[in-house]
């Protein structure tokens, strides 16, 4: 599997039959500051875990120019038709469902936060349940992207029911867990074999660097990659 960091939370995942944009806040992203056109390159599905400017970023115009398939829940899904998103594209689901993505299956799962897209006009658009996303694949290691979200003791159940080995995890603090809490989810609720931090270093307000989840899982045996924005890894 080979893993590229955009910086935020956005993420390209390609295996064999797909490659994959989870969260592709690309255009006014200030870690990456590129557009979306290169990050997107080929890309088959776009996973959405859930509505804030800073996830869906440029995924209607991603979906329209490439066709590729939308999987987020219900709610984004038919806000991104209105967009002008082809209703043939969408695989919408919630918290709780698996959809099949041909040569790979996502898992709805819970996460604590919100979700909304704002308006010019400073109101929001309810853009239904915030979540994380489970992917299994045939071939590859289960790989778990939480979203934004803080702890919760159900972390446990998302492990034993998905035993995912590769964990994307936020660290930034403030808007999600900070980096010793998502060191403590990671001990105490997965087994993961490895963890990529993410939502962190993009804007001032959120932590810079992911520090203090890199000194929580200091022997605990977990594989700590940090990753460089833009720089594809092989995980």
């Amino acid at each position: 599997m080979k893993l590229t960091w955009y910086g935020h939370s956005a993420f390209r995942i390609e295996v064999a039959g797909a490659t994959i944009l989870i969260d592709p806040f690309l255009t006014g992203n200030p870690s990456w500051g590129k557009t979306w056109e290169e990050a997107a390159e080929g890309v088959t599905h776009v996973l959405l875990t859930h509505g804030h400017d800073d996830h869906i970023g440029d995924a209607a115009a991603i979906l329209k120019k490439t066709g590729a398939m939308l999987v987020a829940n219900f709610e984004i899904c038919m806000y991104l038709v209105g967009q002008g998103v082809s209703d043939e594209q969408i695989n919408p689901g919630n918290i709780g469902g698996t959809v099949d993505c041909g040569s790979f299956t996502t898992t709805f799962v819970a996460a604590l936060h919100s979700s909304s897209v704002s308006r010019p006009d400073g109101s929001n658009v309810y853009l239904g349940n915030p979540g994380g996303l489970v992917l299994h694949f045939a071939e590859e290691r289960t790989l778990y992207h939480m979203g934004d979200t803080d702890i919760f003791s159900d972390m446990a159940l998302i492990n034993e029911l998905h035993e995912p080995a590769i964990g994307l995890v936020p660290v930034g603090d403030r808007f999600t867990m900070g980096g010793a809490v998502a060191a403590l989810a990671c001990r105490r609720f997965f087994k993961f074999e490895t963890v990529v931090p993410c939502h962190f270093a993009s804007f001032p307000i959120i932590d810079q660097t992911a520090d203090q989840f890199v000194a929580g899982l200091e022997g605990s045996g977990v594989e700590v990659v940090l990753p460089q924005v833009g720089v594809a890894v092989d995980v």
